[in-house]
């Protein structure tokens, strides 16, 4: 007889998954010993008020993962009291990225051999990200979404809301409409104008600042506000620029550039000048990565901790201890500035 036999009928959980669950809790508080026998189908079936059939199909999952075991004409029995089972995760992202990468890699190596990790990719487009949500709602134990789409004025959180709450963590950018639900996020905005107060004095080299920020790329129009605050706080001239490839770049300025596009595009530009990082224009790039520690002799870059929010968000589900965190964003100073 199970300890405390309730099935949720609201519940997404499939039915014959909640019996599962029910005889591996009992199994990890000790209730059922190894070799023992467990209650029949018929008896569970009556005791759970469920049909045989749901009762059977839990029984045939739990014996093909090595929990139970069917004795022929006696029925099963308990084959292994180390349940402890891999969460299901599914990763959404809005596209595949450098730092979607660093995020996905830091996630599945804190979680180890402790969950099997999915990624699906939605393309900025909320009618694929809720098709990836409501065909696998019951698929998943933690749905982790990087909520970024075309329409920022899209209703994200209505498809979200499908997902049990208890299931979903944020990542990468805040949402005051699910404040109360767990994230670690970026402020875009702030984050910026912190990170560029950290090298102002470097800043005033050049007589203008120029963002170049690709309208078609979907990137948080926060960045945008947050530079123009810092640009008229602290007096600079400024322009925002779609694309590099179509501008002419100006000697003795300097560039904050959010696409690695659009930076590898820059460079070309400098050295067809024959012109110096940091002495005739001046480029800090936005997302770190190992490639920009050695590119150029070394581009400044304003970035969050990738690694780090990956390793933050798996660690909550690790210790179920889910709440609100602020990622880390930093000034790395190099040559290029």
């Amino acid at each position: 007889m199970l300890h405390s036999p309730k099935i949720n009928s609201e519940s997404e959980i499939p039915k014959y998954k909640q019996v599962v669950d029910l005889f591996v809790s009992d199994i990890e508080a000790g209730i059922f010993k190894q070799g023992q026998r467990i209650p029949s189908i018929n008896e569970t079936s009556e005791e759970l008020l469920l049909s045989r059939d749901t009762v059977e199909k839990a029984y045939v999952y739990m014996k093909k993962k090595g929990i139970l075991l069917a004795v022929r004409g006696k029925g099963y029995y308990i084959n292994q009291v180390h349940t402890s089972k891999k969460f299901k995760i599914c990763l959404i992202f809005n596209k595949l990225s450098n730092y979607k990468r660093s995020i996905y890699y830091s996630f599945v190596k804190t979680m180890g051999n402790k969950a099997s990790v999915d990624v699906a990719i939605y393309n900025y487009d909320l009618d694929e990200f809720d098709t990836i949500i409501s065909n696998n709602l019951n698929h998943y134990d933690y749905f982790v979404i990087l909520p970024h789409f075309r329409n920022e004025n899209a209703n994200i959180s209505e498809v979200i809301k499908k997902i049990p709450r208890e299931k979903v963590l944020i990542v990468d950018r805040f949402l005051d409409e699910l404040k109360d639900y767990p994230v670690v996020y970026q402020e875009y905005d702030k984050d910026i104008q912190t990170a560029l107060l950290c090298g102002l004095e470097l800043l005033r080299k050049y007589s203008r600042l120029n963002l170049v920020f690709p309208q078609s790329e979907y990137y948080p129009p926060y960045i945008v506000r947050g530079f123009r605050i810092f640009c008229q706080v602290n007096g600079f001239e400024n322009t925002i620029i779609d694309r590099i490839e179509e501008a002419e770049i100006q000697h003795g300025e300097a560039y904050i550039i959010v696409s690695d596009d659009d930076l590898y595009a820059f460079i070309r530009k400098v050295k067809q000048k024959n012109w110096t990082l940091g002495k005739d224009c001046g480029v800090v790039a936005y997302n770190e990565n190992q490639v920009k520690e050695i590119l150029c002799d070394g581009i400044t870059t304003i970035s969050t901790n990738h690694e780090e929010i990956g390793h933050l968000a798996a660690q909550m589900i690790l210790t179920k201890k889910f709440e609100r965190i602020k990622s880390p964003f930093q000034f790395i100073q190099r040559n290029s500035l």
